[in-house]
């Protein structure tokens, strides 16, 4: 029997070079994707206008805003099977997109203007928000619903991390397991969201 390739490395969309883990990421938003990058490229995109505008440079950061958890209303209202969702806000479509890991991938669904505005109009982590690249990640347990600003390639991260470990109808213990080791990673890096940001 044929021994398998060994995975190819992973390399810059833009020039080429092999890339290290835990390197950069662009948001294509023509195409509503992320793209491999290295640092120096990064860069070049993170000036104004760079690219046409279609390349979006990923940022590094992690927000919290303690005592603005979401209530039980809210999550009734988005209608969330499971206990983890996010929400981006797509410059493409022009509006929300909600969307939760499952053993099929990310399941999305647009949220119309109207019920964005009455879920989040109060909210300072979505009034901070930056289209394509960063995502307002839900995640409810233990009779909380706690909210963190992140940058969307994590929530992409776990939607692989739930489509290689989930078992059965619920995920199983092994999902379960990776789940918290996720957030338990998102609360250790998130920062306190200034009292000076505006909502």
């Amino acid at each position: 029997m044929r021994e398998p390739a060994p995975p190819q490395p992973e390399r810059c969309t833009f020039c080429g070079v092999t890339l290290p883990p835990g390197h950069r990421h662009l948001a294509d938003t023509s195409e509503r994707a992320l793209v491999c990058s290295c640092t120096a490229c990064a860069l070049l995109f993170q000036r104004p206008g760079a690219g046409d505008g279609r390349y979006r440079a990923v940022p590094h950061r992690y927000l919290v805003d303690p005592g603005q958890e979401l209530g039980e209303a809210a999550w009734a209202t988005l209608r969330i099977p499971v206990s983890t969702a996010f929400v981006l806000r797509n410059s493409a479509l022009g509006q929300a997109v909600l969307c939760y890991p499952g053993p099929a991938g990310a399941t999305e669904s647009e949220l119309e203007e109207p019920l964005w505005r009455s879920v989040f109009q109060d909210n300072r982590l979505a009034a901070t928000l930056e289209a394509d690249v960063e995502a307002l990640l839900m995640h409810r347990a233990q009779g909380s619903i706690r909210c963190f600003l992140v940058p969307i390639d994590i929530c992409y991260e776990l939607v692989g991390r739930m489509r290689l470990h989930w078992r059965g109808f619920d995920g199983g213990a092994e999902a379960h397991a990776e789940l918290d080791a996720f957030f338990a990673t998102v609360t250790d890096r998130a920062r306190v969201l200034s009292k000076e940001a505006a909502v």
